[in-house]
């Protein structure tokens, strides 16, 4: 079971559209064959949001599309785990202006945009990365198979 909290910083998204996020990681959990009882935040925000979170956390000053924040980054096996308590993943930041703006650049819907978005920052909390080639390779597969067992892969878009 995962636990997700959504925080519409924005105002802006429909409770369908948080209803295809939450759905869309469970999902995506199920497809991972996550078996932990895990928690995570997904917070949609403006563009100056994102660019300050984007240059206090990654030196890059400018806006961005999605951020991840892993709580357990790097972290194989931590002692003061216990089985009875959630593996807290992390927190996903996504940009509603950059969902708007790839889904009409990339000519598909705003939901593929957004399920694409929410699922790239759910990878990276899972440790997938695309530092390389190959990673990207696997990372960007992985996506897609995703999304497409969903339906909203490229070709429902």
């Amino acid at each position: 079971m995962i636990e997700v909290d959504l925080i519409d910083e924005t105002n802006t998204l429909s409770k369908e559209q948080l209803t295809i996020v939450q759905h869309l990681i469970e999902h995506a959990y199920k497809v991972e064959r996550l078996t932990r009882v895990s928690e995570l935040s997904v917070t949609f925000v403006d563009e100056k949001t994102i660019h300050e979170l984007n240059r206090e956390h990654r030196n890059i000053d400018r806006s961005t599309d999605v951020l991840s924040f892993a709580l357990n980054d790097g972290e194989e096996d931590v002692a003061f785990h216990d089985d009875q308590m959630p593996d807290l993943l992390g927190d996903i930041v996504i940009s509603v202006k950059h969902i708007h703006d790839q889904a009409k650049d990339y000519g598909h819907s705003f939901e593929r945009e957004l399920g694409f978005l929410t699922i790239h920052g759910f990878l990276h909390l899972l440790g997938y990365d695309h530092q390389d080639e190959e990673e990207e390779r696997q990372m960007f597969t992985k996506q897609e198979e995703i999304l497409e067992s969903y339906g909203l892969g490229r070709s429902q878009s």
